[in-house]
C-alpha cells in the first residue's frame, strides 16, 4: 500500500506547461491526472481523489481561486497554486486561501518536483493518522474503501451516490441548497437542480431498503439535511 505512486491532478490551460508538469512529475514516479479548466478540474478532483493538485490561478470558466475554495469546503488535500504574478499581494491571498505552497512561474524544474514532494511528505502522516471516516446510528463511511453500511448492514451506492452522501453527512443539521450539493458532490454549481432531487430519491430507496431508515430530510424551498442520530 505504502509503495503506490502518488496521484496528481494538474489543472492548467495552457497545453505546453500542462504537459512539461506531467513529464516532471511522472519522471519523479508519481501518476498524473490533468484538467485543462477550472470546471474540469474540480471534476477530476471529486472523480479520482488525487494526494495532491498542482493549481493554476488563470482558468477559465471557474478560476484557479474558486476551485482552491470548493476543494476547501470537502477535503484538506494538498494544493500548490501556480501563477504569473510574482506580487506578495498573490503569495499571500494564496496561503490564505488555503493553498499550502505558492510557484511562480517561469519555475526551476526541479524546484517544481522538490515543492511536490514536501508537500506529500508533509500531508502523508496527517492522513494516515485520521481515516476518512463517518459513522453515526443509522451509516458508517468509509471513504478510503468505498463502502457504506446502514445500521451493519452494507449498501452499495454509484460513485455519484456515495458523493452526495459523504456531503451531507459532513455538513450533518445543515440545510445544503441543491446549487451546494451539485458543487460539492459534481463539481458542477451550474448544473440541473433536478439532478440533486433525483439522486436525493435514489439514496434515500436505497437507505429505507437497508435499514427502514430516512435521515435526509427536505426543507421545502431551501435543499436538504441529514439529521443523524448520535452513537
Amino acid at each position: 500500500m505504502h509503495d503506490e505512486p502518488a496521484s496528481i491532478l494538474i489543472v492548467e490551460d495552457e497545453p505546453q506547461m500542462r504537459e512539461l508538469i506531467r513529464r516532471l512529475v511522472e519522471r519523479a514516479g508519481m501518476n498524473a491526472i490533468d484538467a485543462s479548466s477550472g470546471r474540469q478540474g474540480l471534476q477530476l478532483y471529486f472523480a479520482r481523489r488525487p494526494d495532491l493538485v498542482v493549481l493554476d490561478v488563470a482558468l477559465p470558466e471557474l478560476d484557479g481561486w474558486d476551485v482552491l475554495a470548493r476543494i476547501r469546503e470537502v477535503s484538506e488535500v494538498a494544493v500548490l497554486m501556480l501563477t504569473g504574478d510574482a506580487a506578495e499581494l498573490q503569495k499571500v491571498r494564496g496561503l490564505r486561501s488555503g493553498a499550502d505552497d505558492y510557484v511562480t512561474k517561469p519555475f526551476g524544474r526541479q524546484e517544481l518536483v522538490a515543492r511536490v514532494e514536501a508537500l506529500l511528505r508533509r500531508r502523508k502522516p496527517d492522513e494516515e493518522a485520521v481515516p476518512p471516516v463517518y459513522m453515526d446510528e443509522y451509516v458508517c463511511i468509509d471513504q478510503l474503501q468505498r463502502r457504506v453500511e446502514v445500521r451493519g448492514e452494507p449498501v452499495d451506492l454509484t460513485p455519484t451516490e456515495f458523493r452526495l452522501l459523504w456531503a451531507l453527512t459532513h455538513n450533518a443539521n445543515q440545510v445544503l441548497s441543491p446549487a451546494q450539493l451539485l458543487r460539492l458532490a459534481w463539481g458542477d454549481e451550474g448544473g440541473d437542480p433536478q439532478r440533486v432531487k433525483l439522486y436525493v430519491g435514489y439514496l434515500r430507496r436505497k437507505l429505507r431498503d437497508a435499514a427502514a431508515v430516512n435521515p435526509i430530510e427536505t426543507v421545502r424551498g431551501f435543499g436538504y439535511r441529514y439529521r443523524p442520530r448520535s452513537l
